[in-house]
C-alpha cells in the first residue's frame, strides 16, 4: 500500500467517520482537519472545519451569500485559507500524517487549498484524504497518481477500512 491513501464513496456512506477513526487511531502523529455537520433545530444548515488540534471555522452555511455555492450552501473560502490550509501546512512541516476531509467541491473553491494539497502529495508525509467520487479535473488527477491508493468505502467494508489504513500507514512509517 502507498503512503498516499484516498477514500471515496457515496454520500452518507461514512467517509468522515472513517477518516476520524483513522485520525484517532494515529493520535499525535496525525494533523489536519475533518468536517462536521452544523445543525440548527434538528436540520443541517452547513458544515464546519475542525482541525485535529481543535480549531473550528465554518466551511459552508445556508446563510453565507455569494457566488461560491454548492447546492443551498454558500462556501467560506476564507475559513479554508485561514484554518484548513495552515493545518495541512503544519502537518507537512512537522512530518505528521496529513489528514484531509475532504477534497470536494466546497474545498476546491480555495486556490490555496488546492496548492497545499499538491504540496502534501508531493511531500514525504503520509496522506489520508477523503476525495469526491464525482468527476473533477483536480480530484481526478490525484486519483490517477501512481503513488496513491484509491479505496472505495462501501457498507460492507466501512467498519474494517479504518483499521487497515492505520495498519498500513504504521507499517509504512516503520520502513527503513
Amino acid at each position: 500500500m502507498s503512503s498516499k491513501i484516498l477514500l471515496t464513496g457515496a454520500p452518507g456512506i461514512g467517509k468522515t467517520t472513517a477518516i476520524r477513526k483513522v485520525a484517532e487511531g494515529l493520535g499525535a502523529r496525525a494533523s489536519g482537519f475533518y468536517t462536521e455537520e452544523m445543525r440548527e433545530g434538528g436540520r443541517r444548515v452547513g458544515f464546519e472545519i475542525v482541525t485535529l488540534d481543535g480549531r473550528r471555522a465554518p466551511l459552508s452555511h445556508i446563510g453565507i451569500p455569494g457566488k461560491q455555492r454548492v447546492g443551498r450552501y454558500g462556501v467560506d473560502t476564507e475559513s479554508m485559507d485561514s484554518v484548513a490550509v495552515p493545518a495541512i501546512k503544519r502537518a507537512i512541516e512537522e512530518g505528521h500524517i496529513v489528514i484531509i476531509d475532504e477534497i470536494g467541491k466546497m474545498e476546491l473553491f480555495s486556490h490555496r487549498f488546492r496548492q497545499v494539497v499538491l504540496k502534501a502529495f508531493g511531500s514525504s508525509s503520509p496522506v489520508v484524504a477523503v476525495i469526491m467520487a464525482k468527476p473533477n479535473p483536480f480530484a481526478d488527477s490525484l486519483k490517477e497518481r501512481d503513488d496513491a491508493d484509491l479505496i472505495e468505502l462501501t457498507h460492507s467494508n466501512r467498519d474494517s477500512v479504518p483499521a487497515k489504513i492505520i495498519e498500513d500507514i504504521l507499517f509504512f512509517l516503520r520502513k527503513p
